[in-house]
């Protein structure tokens, strides 16, 4: 057992003996399916903590042939696989954080010789019988001696690209010096790579096309191990007593083809310790990481921050981001890296970004004030205000302040009842404080606009049917929500209801309100 050849599992077992450990092992069950075959290469990336190096802990502990882990890993949902047997504990693993190679070097060469250095001593003190002048030759005569193959491991592998943007030639070394060690490589059996940027493109250099990537854009079917399935999270909630759906507005929001719902590990875990909800994962970076990338200036980015933000959603193209953290060309570049980090949510079906819950929404609203995004600051700030006119009915008082919001931002430009509608969203900001807020909500004979519905700890509040209107009149709004049924849609709820009528005269470019009581039985 040594630093980066089979090392010690402590991690692992630390992470199973915490108070709160959710059951990963299942990734294992695809890890053995690839193993020593063309798919055994895997890249995975996911956001800072997401649970990367628990995993990758998790597979040294489960590969490792000097580790004695059975009695961990009986306790796991892996150990009735009809492949646990086959792999367990068999193989020599070689584990590399490259981050603390980084830290320890400052310098892209050197660390690759650190590397290179500290792994064939450790080698040679397993096989001494066997000498060679570089790492890749001392594992090919391995190999070719006694059949045995590795299991790499490689974590914050792009840790490189994050914090030497611009040291172009050493990316390309970098990436050079990876493909000479696992590429076509007889002693490979398994290559498990994971960090927060997928794996570098340089056009025509594609040095580790042999990998299969797992990411934020398309995590394939390793999606309910990218965080906490809905599944885990409602039975941590009933574990500990805490609101399951306020765990849900907190923390859920990344969506993936095979798996809807996909929550922020590290804020579950801090919410149910601390039995109280509040911004964790955010914690763990400044809102400057953010602010630096929604400053820069490209041709409708702020436009689709402010939407977003509003509750809307955006498209993307996310094919020509180059997976770095310089080479932006577009918005659609930075809104791609910004999935990656996981200040962005994103839609595959749909080709769609978005906001993915309240903790990352309050991060955009640090940051934007960080960026001296002053008027878009103050028309959130004026949203409390609207909202108490909204429930006091001042109709003339809510028209005005949409009026000065409008003016005031001047980022949506107004060209449809679409874009009129992130306006209003982004004007009643401050409705997420008691709200749940739904868009074209499905009611009696048509689609609401937007409804606003009380939370369960905010029932003392009205719930809100919004019905907007595009040159034509705040009556015949409110006739609509009421000749097509749309209290429908709020038949579990039991209580006052506003019917707010919002019209755009596009000619005198007014805004108008009507608001009308309703209860619901």
């Amino acid at each position: 057992m040594g630093l980066y050849l089979d090392p010690n599992p402590a991690g692992f077992v630390e992470a199973v003996q915490s108070e709160i450990y959710v059951d990963k092992s299942e990734l294992i069950k695809y890890t053995n399916k690839v193993f020593a075959t063309a798919q055994k290469n895997i890249c995975i990336s996911r956001p800072r903590r997401f649970g990367k190096s628990m995993a990758a802990n998790m597979l040294c502990a489960y590969y490792g042939k000097n580790n004695s882990m059975r009695s961990i890993f009986e306790e796991l949902k892996i150990y009735q696989d009809e492949s646990f047997e086959k792999h367990f504990n068999r193989y020599h693993v070689i584990a590399l954080n490259m981050q603390i190679f980084l830290s320890e070097t400052h310098n892209v060469q050197r660390m690759m010789e650190k590397i290179q250095k500290s792994l064939v001593e450790e080698l040679q003190q397993t096989y001494p019988d066997i000498m060679a002048d570089s790492l890749t030759e001392m594992l090919a005569r391995i190999f070719d001696k006694t059949g045995e193959k590795f299991v790499f491991i490689i974590d914050e592998w792009d840790c490189i690209f994050r914090e030497k943007r611009e040291n172009e030639e050493g990316h390309i070394t970098y990436l050079d010096f990876l493909r000479n060690l696992l590429k076509d490589r007889g002693y490979v059996g398994l290559a498990y790579m994971t960090g927060i940027l997928p794996i570098k493109k340089y056009g025509s250099h594609s040095a580790l096309n042999m990998f299969t990537e797992f990411s934020m854009t398309n995590p394939r079917g390793l999606a309910p191990f990218v965080g906490f399935t809905d599944e885990e999270v409602q039975g941590l909630c009933e574990k500990y007593g805490m609101d399951y759906v306020e765990a849900s507005r907190w923390y859920d929001g990344y969506t993936f083809r095979k798996e809807p719902h996909i929550y922020s590990p590290k804020s579950v875990v801090d919410a149910m310790l601390n039995e109280e909800f509040d911004s964790y994962w955010t914690q763990t970076e400044t809102y400057d990481a953010l602010k630096m990338y929604i400053e820069m200036n490209y041709d409708g980015l702020r436009d689709a921050v402010i939407e977003m933000l509003s509750g809307g959603r955006v498209k993307v193209n996310t094919a020509t981001f180059q997976n770095d953290m310089t080479s932006f060309q577009t918005r659609d570049d930075v809104l791609t890296l910004l999935i990656h980090l996981g200040y962005l949510a994103y839609d595959s079906n749909k080709e769609e970004v978005f906001i993915p819950n309240y903790e990352v929404s309050k991060e955009y609203r640090n940051a934007l004030q960080g960026a001296g995004w002053t008027k878009v600051i103050q028309a959130i700030q004026q949203s409390e205000q609207l909202l108490q006119d909204t429930w006091n009915k001042k109709e003339e008082l809510v028209a005005k302040a949409l009026e000065e919001i409008h003016l005031e931002t001047s980022v949506l430009s107004y060209n449809n009842e679409n874009s009129l509608a992130c306006m209003i969203a982004l004007a009643y900001y401050s409705a997420k404080n008691y709200y749940t807020e739904v868009r074209e909500m499905p009611t009696g004979e048509g689609f609401a606009d937007i409804i606003f519905i009380p939370r369960k700890n905010h029932l003392d509040k009205p719930a809100m049917i919004v019905e907007l209107k595009w040159d034509k009149s705040v009556e015949g709004a409110i006739a609509q929500i009421k000749e097509k049924k749309y209290m429908k849609a709020l038949e579990e709820y039991k209580g006052n209801v506003l019917l707010v009528a919002i019209n755009y005269d596009k000619k005198n470019k007014k805004h108008e309100c009507k608001i009308e009581d309703e209860l619901c039985l």
